[in-house]
């Protein structure tokens, strides 16, 4: 996705629900891109690579993860598809029409 956060909108890369805008995930967090690990175990265009996501499951992903998990073990979106946590979510929040939020933040 190019661009500014939340510039455009298409098709969520978790739920796949179309929407008006998508925000910007980056794969590698920000605040890990300067990480020595990082810089040996990632080329530059890994580390700043993102997905575009619905306002939704970019705010689960980040109740139930941190940044060191991201990093280390979700750095992809098939690993963020793989979490247990973030699979519910998606699961339910993909037959809901746009516009559907969760009530409380990271709980269904």
């Amino acid at each position: 996705m190019n661009g500014t956060n939340g510039a455009r909108g298409g098709e969520c890369g978790l739920c796949g629900r179309t929407v008006e805008r998508l925000t910007r995930h980056h794969l590698v967090p920000r605040t890990r891109h300067k990480n020595k690990k990082n810089k040996k175990t990632f080329d530059r265009q890994e580390i700043h690579r993102t997905v575009g996501l619905c306002s939704p499951c970019h705010r689960h992903i980040h109740t139930v993860l941190d940044n060191k998990e991201l990093e280390r073990d979700y750095n992809t979106l098939e690993a963020l598809g793989s979490h247990l946590d973030i699979q519910r979510f998606v699961a339910w929040i993909g037959k809901k029409p746009h516009g559907t939020t969760s009530r409380r933040r990271g709980v269904l």
